[in-house]
């Protein structure tokens, strides 16, 4: 893995060893940022976007953000066999500093989505394991999270069926081998 574009292009992304993890494809993140970039659909400017990455892992999205010129990234991970592959990830950007590392459980600890700003992208890439994310999607809607032009973009398994709520639409929706892109937004 390797962030394509921007400032930081062509560094290597490190991975981990276990299989707990799946780190988001390069081919699938390119299709991301390439919708991001020229679809008509979107009002997204990247180099101004406050970006949260939600169950990030090694930190692929976000970092492919920081790389692009995003405003502000921050990460979401509790994983401890990859909270410090995320966090060697980032120290290999340096001088970067506009990032942030939370380490807390997006479903046990609820105290989380008290962020004092608004994101401009949410990106959830939860383990494929999990069903249910109608909690997320509730506290995203309550606590505000999400500028009014702002998206949320979901990586699941390209058969698994999400319930959105009804303030939520689908923009757009791709897949990739076995998983699949959802573009959501109010």
């Amino acid at each position: 893995m390797r962030i394509i574009s921007g400032s930081y292009k062509g560094r290597k992304i490190l991975e981990p060893k276990d299989k707990n993890t799946r780190p988001l494809k390069d081919l699938t993140k390119e299709s991301i940022f390439n919708i991001i970039n020229h679809s008509n659909k979107l009002e997204l400017n990247i180099t101004e976007a406050v970006v949260l990455d939600l169950f990030s892992g090694v930190g692929s999205f976000g970092l492919e953000c920081l790389s692009r010129g995003a405003n502000q990234v921050t990460f979401v991970e509790n994983y401890s066999k990859v909270l410090p592959i995320l966090k060697k990830n980032l120290f290999n950007l340096k001088p970067l500093k506009n990032y942030k590392v939370i380490e807390k459980d997006i479903f046990n600890d609820l105290t989380l989505f008290n962020f004092e700003k608004k994101f401009d992208i949410i990106f959830l890439d939860p383990p494929y394991k999990i069903k249910n994310l109608s909690d997320i999607f509730s506290k995203i809607h309550e606590k505000k999270l999400l500028n009014k032009s702002g998206i949320i973009i979901l990586h699941r398994q390209k058969n698994e069926k999400d319930n959105l709520p009804d303030y939520l639409k689908i923009i757009e929706q791709k897949k990739y081998g076995i998983s699949k892109i959802i573009f959501i937004s109010y």
